[in-house]
């Protein structure tokens, strides 16, 4: 059922919660975050493997954020801010300031290195920064394509508002509207926001679908749901959201399950065991200028080294 600013579908939840997630805190090196996904519970939505909310968090003048380069395979990151910004680089050349409403869409494919830190212009006064940073599960046989990366700016991603409703569509197609970033499976990813007791229909074309409340609160099917839970709804079902008393700010998510299971270690995703394997031996022998990674241009003093309880362990 599409939704568009001159066809609004306001119909109650009929649907049911599948999966309540409720995230777990994690430390990526001096900063919390809250991890949804992969979760005891649920592995994916969709082809959506890892969601991390960042912050929100205050940064006074010379703090920041700075997580050195690292390795992925086999899957693609997207990172999307509300406040604040930082600098990506990577190991495709790539430099780019991340902004709020902006999307930075980094495929792995079969090898990448980057690195986001704080800027040293951003660092000269106080910052804030929060945001969404999640990974999309390639398909098997996109798996070991070049890296590559997309940026596009807030203007470029489709906008959608009626009646209480502001959806900014991220990735893929859902309520009638397709965003510009090159996907490879169906997929649909949006920044909703929602007035207080404003109704948004979830778009019943897609396998898998789920919500995460950033901020306020929403019910469904009578059942309301606070800040930092992530529901996952069965397939089929029509699925209508109301917003709370003050209203509510959600990352939709979902699209069409993957071919076959994904198995996800560190920073590798992969249809197999073994070529995760290939990815950990690569990166732990650091042939930076002739191996398979490179560092980012610009950014390769330093590096996040293999975690030792990943390496082989020698025979007794």
């Amino acid at each position: 059922m599409s939704w568009n600013p001159s066809q609004a579908h306001d119909a109650p939840g009929l649907g049911r919660v599948e999966t309540l997630i409720i995230p777990r805190a994690r430390d990526i090196g001096g900063f919390e975050v809250k991890r949804a996904l992969p979760a005891p519970s649920r592995q994916m939505v969709g082809p959506f493997i890892f969601f991390d909310q960042v912050g929100p968090a205050e940064f006074l003048t010379g703090g920041g954020i700075d997580i050195r380069p690292h390795p992925h395979i086999g899957l693609a990151t997207v990172t999307y801010l509300y406040k604040g910004a930082f600098e990506h680089r990577d190991s495709t050349g790539a430099h780019q300031i991340v902004h709020p409403g902006a999307v930075n869409w980094m495929i792995a494919g079969s090898g990448v290195t980057h690195s986001e830190r704080t800027s040293l212009e951003m660092r000269a006064r106080p910052g804030s920064l929060f945001g969404i940073q999640t990974w999309v599960a390639l398909p098997e046989a996109e798996e070991d394509r070049a890296a590559s990366f997309e940026h596009h700016g807030k203007e470029a991603l489709p906008f959608l508002e009626d009646e209480g409703k502001e959806v900014r569509l991220i990735l893929g197609h859902a309520w009638g509207a397709r965003a510009p970033v090159r996907t490879f499976s169906e997929t649909f990813y949006a920044d909703v926001a929602l007035a207080p007791g404003a109704r948004l229909p979830l778009p019943d074309e897609h396998e898998d679908r789920g919500v995460y409340v950033v901020e306020g609160a929403v019910t469904v099917a009578g059942d309301t749901f606070e800040a930092g839970r992530m529901m996952v709804f069965r397939p089929g079902d029509r699925i209508s959201l109301s917003a709370g008393p003050q209203g509510a700010r959600l990352m939709a998510l979902g699209g069409a399950t993957l071919n076959g299971p994904r198995y996800i270690s560190w920073n590798f995703v992969a249809s197999s065991r073994e070529k995760i394997e290939a990815a950990k031996e690569a990166w732990d022998k650091g042939d930076w200028d002739h191996g398979r990674f490179r560092l980012p241009p610009g950014d390769g003093a330093e590096f996040i080294p293999l975690p030792d309880a990943l390496r082989p362990k020698p025979a007794p």
